[in-house]
């Protein structure tokens, strides 16, 4: 079986591609949010300048927020394209697109609308997530960094962990405890930050991952002040506000669309193996193109659920276990398929596929933790997707 768009979409696809073939380095394997260098960031803050002329950094948004009012189905088509391109990014399609401005169309004023989502699709705001704390992860409703009013303010202390882009972000969006004595899903409030490099207070200490990148850091509030106008939603009913910008998150068809990618790299490698080893490697790879065509058809849920006017829930969880731990399976074969040379990084000479395998095996590792674990999407798709009782 064989999913296939319109006319429109794919007439659509062959514009895009061509855009990104133009625009795009072939060589280039650093593309995406996680950008390794300052000048690959500013590379992609070109490039994201050149979507916004067109409209395409939020196709699907309205023409009155900077998008182009297209179809769910036609966003899709972007996406694809962007994932299996590698299209860069600074974070304004991942976290400002597919997080916060989804969550300000469901949840925000006029105010907030007209004021926010013009500056993502332009590319002027950068965001990233205050999410995690040091105490509170999987368990992300037990957060204990604190909001109390003030008059027009609310005043933040506490702090913020694995907060991915946030030392090359603009903004920042948060939850945060506002009524201390309500039940933990309660009293969480949720906040938007402006211009977070120059925010008293508000302080970013790198943390370097596994893969000797820095792309996460620790965030530390003190006394920090957000004006009240910058609660989205009711105050202390930011869970459920936080919990619809989760299901956005997830739809992951750009991510499958790099996999598979990925995977037409691998074919290309086994069929210039010799006999013994394309023997070896050629039903392992099947079996992850399989796996990787599965993928692609639960994203293609998600937008047949968006595109319904529906926002999707457990349907997202299913998507995100899946693709993580797909993902896991693909690079880690990868690199023992290349043999003692797929353990080269970029930056080492000789490096088979640009150092590609190594690197992503290392950021797949934690991608079943972060964004809420796995264990965590299992509970979700249990209650809510086979109506299992709690506890």
């Amino acid at each position: 079986m064989e999913l296939a768009f319109g006319k429109k979409e794919e007439e659509l696809r062959k514009e895009v591609r061509a855009f990104l073939k133009e625009n795009i380095k072939e060589e280039d394997t650093s593309g995406g949010f996680n950008n390794r260098s300052d000048e690959a960031f500013e590379e992609a803050k070109v490039f994201n300048s050149k979507l916004a002329e067109r409209g395409w950094i939020a196709p699907a948004w309205p023409k009155e927020y900077g998008g182009l009012g297209a179809s769910i189905y036609e966003q899709m088509v972007f996406n694809e394209e962007f994932g299996y391109h590698g299209a860069p990014d600074t974070g304004t399609r991942g976290f400002g697109v597919g997080m916060i401005g989804p969550t300000l169309i469901i949840h925000g004023s006029e105010e907030q609308k007209k004021h926010y989502l013009p500056k993502i699709t332009s590319g002027e705001h950068i965001w990233c997530q205050g999410y995690s704390e040091p105490g509170s992860g999987s368990d992300l409703a037990s957060l204990q960094t604190r909001a109390v009013r003030d008059g027009d303010d609310y005043v933040l202390n506490g702090q913020k962990i694995w907060t991915s882009g946030g030392h090359r972000a603009n903004q920042m969006f948060t939850l945060v405890r506002t009524d201390p004595e309500a039940p933990k899903h309660r009293g969480i409030s949720f906040l938007l930050i402006d211009d977070i490099k120059n925010t008293p207070g508000l302080t970013l200490r790198p943390l370097i991952n596994m893969a000797n990148r820095h792309h996460f850091n620790e965030v530390f509030f003190e006394d920090v002040r957000v004006p009240a106008k910058n609660l989205i939603g009711e105050e202390n009913r930011g869970w459920y506000v936080g919990m619809t910008l989760l299901d956005f998150e997830r739809s992951g068809i750009g991510t499958t669309a790099g996999q598979k990618h990925t995977l037409e790299k691998l074919t290309a490698l086994v069929k210039e193996m010799p006999d013994d080893l394309r023997e070896k490697n050629r039903l392992k790879l099947a079996d992850h193109v399989v796996s990787n065509n599965v993928a692609r058809f639960l994203g293609y849920r998600i937008g047949y659920i968006q595109a319904k006017g529906q926002v999707p829930n457990y349907e997202a969880s299913v998507v995100k276990i899946f693709q993580s731990e797909l993902g896991q399976r693909i690079y880690g074969f990868g690199v023992n398929m290349l043999g003692l040379n797929g353990q080269l990084m970029p930056e080492q000479t000789g490096a088979p596929l640009a150092g590609e395998m190594p690197e992503a095996m290392l950021q797949a590792v934690p991608s079943t933790i972060y964004s809420g674990t796995n264990e965590i999407q299992r509970n979700i798709i249990a209650t809510r997707g086979l109506g299992l009782p709690r506890g």
